[in-house]
């Protein structure tokens, strides 16, 4: 399955297990995100309901692009001006495209967070006990 992406004023046609470069997005290397602004879906030749379509993707990296350079010049004033800009960008790999990629990215969210908070409470009770042994 396939669907075109919009984001950051660009649209990319993407499938499971692509890898495009995208403008900077929020979010660190190893996150999971949702691109949800997905304008046209298909599987083969056939065009699908885009509604409720998301695409799942994973970031590789947060990078800078290729450098473009920059050079004014008007004629006979002697003006030269050279100036370079790197735009930043972020690498993305496709993780799923369709409508069960919403329902599963939830998942993966809620559970860590229900384990952190069960593996911070115990981390709490135990600092007290060594603190209570040191006052001894």
């Amino acid at each position: 399955m396939f669907a075109v992406v919009r984001t950051g004023g660009k649209q990319y046609r993407v499938a499971a297990g692509d890898k495009i470069a995208v403008e900077k997005l929020a979010g660190e290397a190893g996150e999971t995100i949702t691109l949800s602004d997905v304008l046209l879906a298909g599987d083969g030749g056939e065009v699908k309901d885009a509604k409720g379509v998301v695409v799942s993707a994973e970031i590789i990296a947060q990078a800078k692009s290729e450098k473009v350079i920059v050079f004014k010049k008007r004629r006979r004033h002697n003006y030269r001006r050279r100036n370079g800009h790197r735009q930043q960008m972020t690498l993305l790999r496709i993780v799923a495209v369709g409508a069960e990629a919403k329902k599963a990215a939830p998942k993966k969210e809620a559970a860590p967070k229900a384990e952190d908070a069960a593996a911070e409470a115990p981390a709490k009770k135990a600092p007290a006990k060594k603190a209570a042994k040191a006052a001894e």
